[in-house]
């Protein structure tokens, strides 16, 4: 999804201010988003109506199965629609490094204000979503729904309408970390193999914690730097690769549920 909105994001941009002429980069790139944003509702909607809805109350791996058909649909799809060179996303944000902390070890640590804006965009959109899923009915019933389908079913949450919600949300976080990454490596087919990067974080703070989310990206990030520092010219290069699967590998030996997520107890 990541790529997908990308994609559209980065050719909306380039097609819009052509087709309505005008020549605002910042009209274009608002109006791009808008467009982008509404393209990933109605994919919300097609796969809800053309998969998931079919698929009510199917084992886990049913569903995992079936997610994962989407997300190679959408990685050939996009290409198909929208091309397959490397495009660019520039939504005006600085790429000129900075040095931080110099007065507290020699040399300072060198660090680029791009990256300092999107982790700022990233933790304004945990706390969002995390208030979200807290403190609002919508959030609750996803949550609901995403504990038990039959449970959630039981008391009246409808999960067709719950569905399309959390693909939304899900598209929507999808086209912003898109953006980001496309304003700062260029929209192209790896995107999806970065955006993937998040499969271990999740799974190493538990896939049930917003926090350990947070905490898990930040083990991992540091990790693969320092290991490819450290260990890396040991090993040939290339470790920072595959770091966070094998960690996350090790974890899962001791802790399946993650460092912080809930531990689940069948009764029979």
């Amino acid at each position: 999804m990541v790529l997908f909105a990308a994609l559209g994001m980065a050719r909306f941009a380039e097609w819009l201010p052509a087709l309505l002429g005008f020549d605002s980069k910042l009209l274009g790139n608002l109006l791009a988003f808008v467009a982008a944003m509404a393209m990933m509702v109605v994919v919300a909607w097609l796969i809800e109506r053309l998969v998931l809805g079919k698929l009510v109350n199917q084992e886990g791996i049913t569903l995992l199965m079936a997610t994962l058909g989407i997300t190679y649909f959408l990685d050939g799809f996009g290409q198909t629609v929208f091309g397959s060179d490397i495009y660019k996303i520039d939504i005006g944000l600085p790429k000129d490094p900075m040095f931080l902390l110099e007065n507290v070890f020699q040399g300072g640590l060198l660090v680029n204000k791009e990256d300092l804006y999107a982790a700022a965009i990233a933790a304004a959109l945990v706390i969002a979503l995390s208030l979200f899923f807290q403190y609002t009915s919508t959030g609750r019933a996803l949550r609901a729904v995403a504990d038990d389908h039959q449970a959630a079913q039981s008391i009246g949450i409808p999960l067709n309408r719950i569905w399309v919600i959390v693909w939304s949300v899900a598209g929507f976080v999808a086209l912003v970390a898109g953006v980001i990454w496309g304003s700062k490596l260029g929209v192209q087919f790896s995107l999806s193999l970065v955006a993937l990067k998040a499969l271990p974080v999740v799974i190493l703070g538990g896939l049930t914690s917003v926090p350990g989310a947070i905490i898990g990206g930040l083990i991992i990030g540091v990790g693969e730097k320092l290991s490819e520092v450290f260990i890396g010219p040991m090993l040939g290069g290339g470790i920072e690769i595959w770091f966070g699967y094998v960690l996350v590998l090790f974890v899962l030996l001791v802790r399946p549920q993650g460092l912080f997520g809930e531990k689940i107890i069948d009764r029979v």
